[in-house]
């Protein structure tokens, strides 16, 4: 019998706040409830951001809630050749691009549309897609750019890997009672895979670990919903096995937005400092405090 594997994955670029004690106790709770195994990972590619004192931070906030993983931590900053090698893979294939464009060549290119009458395309969070200029560059030109220093990431071409993967794709969603869901990774045009300076993105990066961590069950906030048709395409592609997935509800603040690192008055050190107990932590967030 396979033994479940879920995972909790925070970016130590800030403190945890309840919104990440949420998600963290419902994987522990979830992993108990099945007799399966809970990682910790970090999600550091961002170098400038992510730091060793935020992550220890991170990791004693964990403990205080009760909270024990198995060792040793995954790290995504350890790992850029294992992305490096994928992100060749996919050059190889021909199904990613430099793009060149910077945010004031986009903003251009969106005023000219809308000189034209033409509604520009905006991405599930509501950024604009990406042009399809640079997907027309000839290899000359873009390994000149290249070699000149021209800033750029690298993208996926939506309508070759969406080709590539020759059918509809879909995942099981386990919340609110289970079913499957149509991935649309089309709804994010070309999205950014890698940069120049730093072989992954967001995207890539937990894909590949989720499949070389074996991750069965990945439990992750409602804000990642739509992402997902994106993960599933690069796993279609690439050949690694889906897991299932479940979004759970949002930690709200009093105005009902998304919580913030950057909010201090929800973190959960601060709350300690308050004298907010770990029972109290978690009956807040809407669980029950367990052992």
């Amino acid at each position: 019998m396979t033994v479940p594997v879920f995972r909790f994955a925070p970016s130590p670029n800030g403190h945890l706040h309840l919104g990440h004690a949420y998600s963290a106790l419902l994987n522990r709770q979830m992993a108990r409830a099945s007799g399966g195994r809970l990682l910790l990972r970090m999600e550091d590619i961002d170098r400038e951001r992510c730091t060793p004192e935020l992550e220890t931070a991170m990791q004693e906030d964990l403990h205080w809630l009760g909270l024990d993983w198995e060792t040793p931590v995954r790290r995504q900053s350890e790992h850029f050749g294992v992305y490096r090698d994928v992100l060749d893979r996919l050059i190889r294939m021909d199904l990613v691009y430099p793009a060149f464009l910077s945010r004031g060549d986009i903003k251009r290119e969106m005023q000219k549309a809308t000189a034209k009458g033409l509604i520009w395309p905006h991405d599930p969070d509501g950024a604009a897609l990406y042009p399809a200029i640079d997907r027309t560059i000839s290899k000359r030109e873009r390994q000149r750019r290249m070699d000149g220093g021209q800033p750029f990431s690298w993208r996926l071409h939506m309508d070759r890997a969406l080709e590539q993967a020759g059918e509809p794709l879909f995942w099981h969603e386990t919340a609110d009672g289970g079913s499957d869901i149509a991935a649309r990774p089309q709804d994010w045009g070309d999205v950014i895979i890698a940069r120049k300076d730093m072989p992954t993105s967001y995207h890539l990066s937990v894909v590949i670990d989720d499949a070389l961590q074996g991750i069965s069950h990945v439990v992750r906030g409602r804000d990642l919903f739509h992402a997902t048709g994106i993960h599933r395409l690069l796993q279609h592609i690439l050949g690694l096995q889906p897991p299932v997935y479940n979004h759970h509800r949002l930690i709200l603040d009093h105005d009902g937005q998304k919580l913030s690192k950057s909010r201090r008055d929800t973190s959960l050190r601060s709350l300690r400092a308050a004298g907010m107990t770990r029972d109290g932590v978690v009956s807040l967030v809407g669980l029950t405090p367990q052992p």
